[in-house]
């Protein structure tokens, strides 16, 4: 029962931590109808972001979290407009374009990382990393906690920020229909260039986190690419709520299939489960998607 209860908190734990990259996520599908396949390269340099910064600055990257987050942002901010040229062509499959684009440039940060970093692993140490936190018999450890607290505050303050604030509330307008947005006078690409600059920002600090409790290698974006894939397909195109709900579950599956059944057979049983979401659910998990 004990092992029990340890899996399943642990399970919350990651599954909070992989909010950070759903909401993000599903909010760049929902005002620019693209799928990112290079989301899990933004984990995978914000990631190395914070190991050289402890490397060679010799600063705890836990600490410096805001400059990660503010460099990577602004990238994106600069960056979005070739990504959005590429959506604009006149094509009759803008989106598939747009995937193709992405995959294209998931396979250059990969292949540059391999190139400048090589294929060994590397480990984040922050003053956190030896830390746990024992609860009613549970050990849970420290980092874990403050990366899935520092998840739910960033959550909850971005959640605020779309519903309290001008640039929120159009942000939100571009989501639901841009061209009613437009209408309205809001600047779709202005909405466009900072709802990316956002996505980076957050899935590059979740990658801060991801490579303080595994490791960090240039191979780790493929693996947040398909866990990411999952939460917006399983929640529901476009759906906020279930992109939480889903990163929930993922955690939860990945933690009980890692410990009752093997790591092997994470991405067998989470695709298994998403035909069956398909299947049965196909507005997503809470019924609230696209």
């Amino acid at each position: 029962m004990e092992l029990i209860i340890q899996t399943l908190v642990n399970g919350l734990l990651i599954g909070g931590i992989f909010i950070m990259i759903a909401v993000g996520f599903t909010l760049a599908f929902g005002v620019m109808d693209i799928i990112d396949f290079a989301v899990g390269e933004w984990v995978m340099l914000g990631a190395f972001a914070a190991y050289w910064l402890q490397t060679l600055v010799h600063v705890d990257p836990l600490l410096f979290f805001p400059v990660i987050m503010l460099t990577f942002g602004a990238a994106a901010y600069v960056f979005q407009p070739v990504l959005q040229s590429v959506i604009n062509i006149k094509h009759r499959s803008a989106a598939l374009m747009a995937l193709a684009f992405t995959f294209g440039l998931s396979t250059f940060f990969r292949g540059a990382a391999l190139t400048l970093w090589g294929f060994n692993n590397r480990n984040i140490v922050t003053f956190l990393s030896d830390q746990s936190i024992n609860i009613l018999g549970i050990t849970l450890p420290a980092l874990r906690v403050a990366a899935t607290v520092f998840a739910v505050i960033i959550t909850i303050g971005f959640m605020v920020f779309l519903n309290k604030t001008k640039t929120g509330v159009a942000i939100r307008a571009a989501a639901e229909n841009k061209t009613i947005a437009g209408l309205m006078g809001i600047d779709g690409q202005k909405v466009a260039r900072t709802v990316y600059a956002i996505y980076a920002a957050l899935t590059s600090l979740a990658g801060v986190f991801i490579g303080s409790i595994f490791s960090v290698n240039p191979d780790m974006g493929l693996r947040y690419t398909a866990f990411a894939f999952f939460v917006v397909v399983a929640g529901g195109m476009g759906s906020f709520a279930g992109a939480i709900a889903a990163a929930i579950l993922l955690g939860l599956i990945a933690s009980f299939v890692s410990v009752y059944v093997g790591g092997a057979y994470i991405f067998l049983i989470l695709f298994l489960f998403l035909y069956f979401v398909l299947l049965f659910f196909s507005k997503g998990i809470l019924g609230k998607g696209l």
